[in-house]
């Protein structure tokens, strides 16, 4: 990855909202269960490789485009453990990474006091981002399974009267639904692992 030259104040058409704590938790789980299932191995995720399956998921299609990964965390966390690169401040924040097919990703992670302080900050960047006139795509990861952050998601795009805006929520498993596109978060992360389709019997 190299430094990104693009401030990250600059919002561009697509923009990728996760809580990098719990994507690394469910990554973390993948990865234990697949290596007993299959009998292997499972090295960490490639970052670049599930940012892009995640806007591949979320609707992009082949093109030159710029694409922002916004990481929220817990400050005491130093790293995705299940990741690969993984440091928040050295090796992701302020870094890009070009894909062949989809064009350049700009990483960006953001440091957050504590897990209720987390949630509102998500939905915070969530309304900042619907709010940019130049942002038509957005894909968001929040922790669906604990708190009520996914409602106040589900509540915030019920009240969004942005026709153009294509959004798309990955969670572990269907949930119910709203204005918006919901799409299972664990394809992209195995995708990532390197888990073929035809190793899983």
């Amino acid at each position: 990855m190299n430094p990104q030259q693009t401030s990250p104040a600059e919002w561009t058409e697509n923009v990728i909202i996760a809580d990098a704590d719990y994507v690394d938790r469910v990554t973390f789980d993948l990865i234990v269960n697949f290596e007993r299932m299959i009998g292997r191995r499972i090295p960490r995720a490639d970052m670049g490789q599930w940012a892009v399956c995640v806007a591949l998921d979320g609707g992009l299609r082949e093109g030159d485009h710029e694409t922002q990964v916004v990481l929220i965390h817990d400050k005491k966390r130093a790293r995705m453990e299940n990741f690969a690169p993984s440091e928040f401040d050295r090796e992701l924040n302020g870094q890009a990474f070009k894909d062949a097919r989809l064009g350049e990703f700009l990483i960006s992670s953001y440091p957050v006091e504590e897990l209720t302080g987390k949630d509102e900050f998500m939905l915070e960047v969530l309304k900042v981002v619907l709010a940019q006139k130049e942002v038509k795509r957005v894909m968001v990861i929040p922790d669906a399974e604990e708190g009520s952050l996914y409602d106040e998601i589900r509540s915030l795009l019920h009240a969004l009267d942005d026709e153009e805006k294509h959004i798309t929520v990955f969670t572990m498993q269907p949930l119910q639904g709203g204005r918006f596109r919901q799409e299972l978060l664990g394809y992209s992360l195995m995708n990532a692992l390197g888990i073929k389709s035809n190793e899983i019997k």
